[in-house]
C-alpha cells in the first residue's frame, strides 16, 4: 500500500509520490526563539518526527528541514540593554532543543538559522521585485511588500479569496499600496538595536517573517520539494504567504502541505492570555519523557489533543503494559534461549501508519500483540510469545516508544535503573534460596524489606517479577 497523506491545500488525501524516487525532502516550520517552548511545540515536532520516522521506515532516503526564526518583532522585543536579542534567542533556542531531545526527536538534517540566511531572502526579494510582485515603499522607510493583488492565486493554500481577507499585521500600512500586502523587508526604525539590521539594496534592514521560510527551504531543498509541514495555526496567513511569494517568484516549492492540530488545556485553547499554558519544562517532569512521547503520538497528528489532569496517568498504564510484557517476555525467553529474532511489523500497523499516519490505529495493533503475546505466555507457547515480543520491538521502535531502547534506557536514569536492577535481583535470588530451604521467616523478610523501598514481588509461574 502507498503511503497517503492529508494535503491541506487539496483538502483531500492524496497518495504520495516522491519528487525523486527514494528520496523525501521535508521542510518544517520551527519555533520562533522569543520565549521558552509550550506543549504544543513539543506535540507539532513530534508530529513530523513520527513522519519522518515513517517515511525512513519505508525505505526513503529522507532530508528532514526545520528552521529557527531567531529575528522577529517579538524577539526583538524581549530583549533589552543587559540582555540583547540574540542572546534571549539563543537561550530560548536551547530550552526548545532540550525539549527535542528528551522526547527522542530526531535532529534535524538541517537546522538553519534565520540569520544565517539574510542573503538568500535578499536574493527572493530582488526577485520578486523585478517580476512585479513586490516595491518599495515610497516613504523613504526602506520597507518592501508583497503586492497580493499582483497574484492572482494569492489565498489558494487556504481557500479564500483576497477580498474576504483581513489586514496584514505584519507591518504598518503607511507606505503599503494594499493594507493586505505583508512585509517582505522591514527598514530600521528608530530605537531598534543596530545588531538587528542588515544592509540590502533598499536600505538598511530586517527580513519580515515570511520570507524567511521560503529563503531557508530553497537554500537547502532546492526550489521545488515534497512536503512543507507546520502548525495548524501557521496556515494563514504564514504558509500562505510563503507560497504565495515562493510561486510568485518562479518556484514550485512545496508539493505537499502538512498540518498537526493543535493542543488545548481542560477544553479551552491554550493561550497567554487565558493562563493555561503549559510550557514544556513542567510538562516533561509530570511524567517520564516516554510516556510524554507516548501521550503525544497517541491522538492523530491532525486532531486536537485536549490534555487533562489524568492524561499522562492513562499514557503511564498503557505504556506499562507494553513494558510489562517486554520485561515478562525478555524474562522468559532468555532462560529458554530464543528471543524470537528480527520479524517485520504486523501488516496491520503499516496498513495504519500508511493511511496518513494513523498512531491510534497503530498503537492498537501493539496493544493486540502484547495481549496475544502475554497470552501465549500463559499457555506456555515460547514460540507465539518469542513472535509478539519481535513484533512488539520493532512496532514501538518506529513509534520511538521502545522502552528497552538505548534511549530511553542509557544515561544517569538508566544506570541508576540498571544498578537497582541488579541489587533487587540479589534480594530475589536470596528469597528463592530461602523458599527452597523452608525458611519462610527469611523469605518473608526479603520481601517485607522491598515492600519498605516502595518494590513490589509478583510470583508466576516464569518466575518472580518485581515493579515499583
Amino acid at each position: 500500500m502507498a503511503i497517503r497523506l492529508y494535503d491541506s491545500r487539496a483538502q483531500a488525501l492524496q497518495e504520495f509520490v516522491a519528487l525523486e524516487p527514494g528520496k523525501v525532502g521535508m521542510y518544517v516550520c520551527g519555533p520562533t526563539v522569543q520565549s521558552s517552548p509550550h506543549i504544543g511545540h513539543l506535540r507539532s515536532a513530534l508530529a513530523y518526527d513520527l513522519w519522518r520516522r515513517w517515511f525512513t521506515y519505508r525505505g526513503y532516503d529522507v532530508t528532514f528541514v526545520r528552521n529557527v526564526t531567531d529575528i522577529d518583532d517579538k524577539v526583538l522585543a524581549n530583549g533589552s540593554a543587559n540582555d540583547p536579542w540574540w542572546a534571549v534567542a539563543y537561550r530560548v533556542e536551547l530550552e526548545f532543543t532540550a525539549g527535542y531531545n528528551a522526547l527522542g526527536i530526531l535532529a534535524p538534517t538541517y537546522e538553519p538559522r534565520a540569520t544565517a540566511s539574510i542573503p538568500g531572502m535578499q536574493e527572493l526579494i530582488a526577485t520578486l521585485i523585478e517580476k512585479g510582485h513586490a516595491y518599495v515603499a515610497e516613504d523613504g522607510t526602506g520597507d518592501v511588500f508583497f503586492d497580493v493583488k499582483s497574484w492572482a492565486a494569492y489565498g489558494e493554500l487556504t481557500n479564500q479569496k483576497p477580498d474576504d481577507m483581513a489586514d496584514s499585521a505584519d507591518a504598518a500600512t503607511r507606505g503599503k499600496r494594499d493594507p493586505r500586502d505583508f512585509a517582505l523587508w522591514k527598514g530600521t526604525k528608530a530605537g531598534e538595536p543596530a545588531s538587528a539590521s542588515w544592509n540590502s539594496p533598499w536600505g538598511p534592514g530586517r527580513p519580515g517573517w515570511h520570507v524567511e521560510c521560503s529563503a531557508m527551504a530553497r537554500r537547502y531543498l532546492g526550489s521545488s520539494f515534497d512536503i512543507h509541514g507546520g502548525g495548524l495555526d501557521l496556515r494563514f496567513p504564514h504558509h500562505e504567504n510563503e507560497l504565495a511569494q515562493s510561486t510568485a517568484a518562479g518556484d514550485a516549492f512545496a508539493q505537499h502541505w502538512v498540518h498537526n492540530g493543535l493542543v488545548n488545556i481542560d477544553g479551552q485553547k491554550m493561550s497567554k492570555s487565558l493562563g493555561n499554558s503549559i510550557y514544556a519544562a513542567e510538562f516533561l517532569a509530570a511524567a517520564r519523557p516516554i510516556v510524554i512521547r507516548y501521550y503525544l503520538a497517541s491522538a492523530h497528528y491532525r486532531s486536537t489533543i485536549d490534555y487533562h489532569a489524568g492524561s499522562l496517568v492513562e499514557a503511564e498504564s498503557a505504556l506499562d503494559r507494553i513494558q510489562g510484557f517486554l520485561e515478562r517476555s525478555g524474562r522468559v525467553l532468555a532462560g529458554q534461549g530464543t528471543s524470537g529474532g528480527a520479524v517485520a511489523i504486523p501488516d496491520a500497523f503499516a496498513t495504519a501508519m500508511d493511511d496518513d499516519l494513523g498512531v491510534p490505529q497503530a498503537l492498537g495493533v501493539v496493544h493486540e500483540t502484547v495481549r496475544a503475546g502475554n497470552a501465549a505466555l500463559d499457555d506456555g507457547d515460547t514460540a507465539t510469545a518469542a513472535r509478539a515480543r519481535a513484533e512488539v520491538i520493532a512496532m514501538t521502535s518506529v513509534l520511538g516508544i521502545n522502552p528497552e531502547a538505548p534511549e530511553w534506557t542509557s544515561g544517569e536514569g538508566g544506570a541508576a535503573d540498571a544498578v537497582l536492577g541488579t541489587l533487587v535481583d540479589r534480594l530475589i535470588a536470596e528469597r528463592e534460596s530461602a523458599r527452597a530451604s523452608k525458611d519462610f521467616a527469611t523469605a518473608d523478610k526479603v520481601r517485607d524489606t522491598l515492600a519498605g523501598a516502595g518494590i513490589t514481588l509478583e510470583d508466576g509461574p516464569e518466575g518472580t517479577r518485581w515493579t515499583l
